[in-house]
C-alpha cells in the first residue's frame, strides 16, 4: 500500500475526471428527452464542464502550491462528487448545466495536482513506472467514456453516468488521506486571481456568444455584446498578466512563433478531433435508431486506432521531432474529418469508419507528443507554464469546437428546415418532427449539417497541422523539471490523453 497506494489514489481521481469529459456524449439524446433540453442546453452540458476545467486549471495548480496539494486535491474530489450527485438529481437543463460547471471546478483542482502529488512520492525508476501507469489510465478513460456512458444510459439510466462517480470519489478521498503525503510550494507564491477571473470571463463569453450565434444569428444583439465582453476580458487579462508577480501566462512566450503555433495546434486538436462527436451521437440515436450502447460502439474505430497509434509512437517513433508527429497527426485528423463528410439521406454509419480510423490515428500521434512540442519551444524554467497552457488550450478548444460546430450544423440545416425545426432536430427532437416532415427530409437535413461541420473541422485540423510544421521549425529537447516543482512557471504539465 505504501508503494502503490498514492498512485492508485491519484489514478482513481484522474480516471474519473477524464471519463466525465466523454461519458456524457452518448447520453445526450436521453438527457434531451428526460429534461426537455434544447440544443443550446445540450451544448452547455458538454461545454460547462470543459470550460470550468480549462479556465481554472492553472489557477488551481497555483492555489495548491500555497494551500497544500493534497488538501486541494481532496477538496476537488469532494466538490466533484457533490456536483455529480447534483447532476444525477437535476430536474431541468439549467440545473444540470450549473452542476456540470461545478463538476469542472472540482476536476480542475484534481487534475492540476495529479502529477505534483506523484512527484512528491516517487523518484527514479518508480517515478517512470508511476507515470507510465498514470498515462495508460488517462488514455483508457477517454477511450472507454462513450462505451461506459452507453451501457449506463441503456441500463440503469443516464443519471447513473453521474451517480457512478460517488463510490469512486469516496475511495479516492479515503486513499488519498491515508497514503498521500502533503506538499507545498515556496511561501512567497501567490495565486493570480485577476488573471484567473479575466481568462474565465473571456473563455465563457466567447463560447456563449458562439452558442447564441447558432440560435439568434451572428449579428444579433446578445451575440455581438457577448463577443465585445470577450474582447474586453481578453484585454483585461493581458493587462493583469503584465502586472502580476506570478502570472498564469508569461506574455513573453507569445513572442515565440513556435510556442504560439503549438498553442493554436492544441486549441485546434480537441476542436477538430472531438467537437463534432456530440452531434454525431445525436444523429446515430435519433435518426439511425441506435441504442446508446451501439452509438458508443460506433466510435470504437476512433478509440481503437488512437490506442494503437499511441503505442506505436512510444515504440517506433522515439526521437522523431514532435513537430512531425503533432503536425502530421493534425493533418491526419483533418483528412479523417473530410472523409466523414460523405453522408446523405440513405447512408449508414459504416461510411464513417475510414474517417474515424484516420482521426484515431491522428489523435494517437498528437496526444502523447503535444506537451513535448510545447516544452521544446521554451526554456526549462517555463516548462510547467507551457504544459499548463497546452492543457488549457485543449480544453478550451473542445468547448469552442462543440459550440462552433453546433452553430455550423444548425445553419446548414436551415437551408432545408425552418429555424425552430432545425434546432429541434439538432437537439435530438427528431421524433417530434416526424409528423411534420418526411423521414427523408429529416435524414437529408441532418446529414447535410454533419457534412458541413465535418468539412469545417477538417479545414481546422489541416490548417493547424500546416501551422505546426511551418512555425515549429527546430525544437530542441530540454530537461524536464521535477514533477513536484512548486512555482507556476516550473510545474510540469498533466498531458491530456
Amino acid at each position: 500500500m505504501r508503494t502503490w497506494g498514492p498512485l492508485t489514489a491519484v489514478c482513481l481521481g484522474t480516471f474519473m475526471l477524464l471519463l466525465d469529459v466523454t461519458i456524457v456524449i452518448v447520453a445526450l439524446p436521453d438527457i434531451a428527452r428526460a429534461l426537455d433540453a434544447s440544443l443550446s442546453d445540450l451544448q452547455w452540458v458538454v461545454d460547462g464542464y470543459a470550460l470550468a476545467l480549462a479556465a481554472l486549471l492553472l489557477a488551481a495548480g497555483a492555489a495548491a502550491d500555497v494551500l497544500g496539494r493534497r488538501r486541494v486535491h481532496v477538496v476537488g474530489v469532494v466538490l466533484f462528487a457533490a456536483a455529480s450527485l447534483w447532476c444525477g438529481l437535476a430536474s431541468g437543463p439549467g440545473m444540470l448545466v450549473a452542476a456540470r460547471g461545478v463538476q469542472g471546478v472540482g476536476a480542475a483542482a484534481m487534475f492540476a495536482t495529479t502529477l505534483p502529488l506523484l512527484g512528491s512520492v516517487y523518484q527514479g525508476g518508480q517515478r517512470s513506472a508511476a507515470l507510465g501507469v498514470w498515462g495508460a489510465v488517462s488514455g483508457s478513460a477517454a477511450a472507454v467514456g462513450p462505451l461506459v456512458g452507453g451501457l449506463l444510459a441503456e441500463g440503469p439510466g443516464w443519471r447513473w453516468i453521474f451517480f457512478v462517480n460517488l463510490p469512486v470519489s469516496v475511495a479516492s478521498v479515503w486513499l488519498t488521506l491515508r497514503v498521500v503525503p502533503e506538499s507545498r510550494g515556496p511561501r512567497e507564491m501567490r495565486v493570480d486571481w485577476a488573471g484567473t477571473a479575466t481568462f474565465a470571463c473571456f473563455a465563457g463569453a466567447t463560447t456563449y456568444a458562439t452558442v447564441r450565434a447558432g440560435s439568434d444569428g451572428w449579428t444579433s444583439t446578445p451575440t455581438v455584446v457577448s463577443y465585445m465582453l470577450a474582447a474586453l476580458s481578453l484585454l483585461c487579462f493581458v493587462l493583469a498578466e503584465r502586472r502580476a508577480a506570478h502570472p498564469l501566462l508569461d506574455l513573453a512566450l507569445l513572442r515565440r512563433p513556435a510556442f504560439v503555433g503549438v498553442m493554436l495546434g492544441a486549441l485546434a486538436f480537441n476542436a477538430a478531433a472531438f467537437g463534432v462527436i456530440p452531434y454525431l451521437s445525436i444523429w446515430l440515436q435519433t435518426l439511425e435508431g441506435m441504442s446508446p450502447v451501439r452509438g458508443g460502439l460506433v466510435l470504437l474505430p476512433l478509440t481503437g486506432a488512437s490506442v494503437v497509434a499511441s503505442v506505436l509512437v512510444g515504440k517506433l517513433l522515439h526521437g522523431v521531432p514532435a513537430r512531425i508527429t503533432v503536425g502530421g497527426g493534425l493533418l491526419l485528423i483533418g483528412a479523417g474529418m473530410f472523409c466523414q463528410a460523405v453522408l446523405d439521406a440513405g447512408t449508414t454509419w459504416t461510411v464513417l469508419v475510414p474517417g474515424l480510423v484516420l482521426v484515431g490515428l491522428g489523435t494517437g500521434l498528437v496526444a502523447p507528443t503535444l506537451a513535448g512540442a510545447a516544452l521544446a519551444t521554451v526554456r526549462p524554467e517555463r516548462a510547467g507554464m507551457a504544459g499548463g497552457a497546452v492543457n488549457t488550450s485543449r480544453q478550451l478548444g473542445y468547448a469552442l469546437g462543440v459550440a462552433v460546430f453546433g452553430t455550423v450544423l444548425t445553419s446548414r440545416m436551415r437551408d432545408t428546415l425552418p429555424h425552430e425545426a432545425a434546432h429541434t432536430l439538432a437537439g435530438g427532437g427528431a421524433e417530434a418532427l416526424r409528423g411534420t416532415f418526411s423521414p427523408h427530409t429529416l435524414h437529408a437535413a441532418f446529414a447535410s449539417g454533419l457534412n458541413t461541420a465535418a468539412v469545417v473541422a477538417g479545414v481546422t485540423g489541416t490548417l493547424a497541422g500546416a501551422l505546426i510544421l511551418l512555425l515549429v521549425r527546430a525544437p530542441r529537447p530540454h530537461p524536464t523539471p521535477p514533477l513536484d516543482s512548486p512555482a507556476p512557471e516550473e510545474r510540469v504539465p498533466a498531458p491530456r490523453p
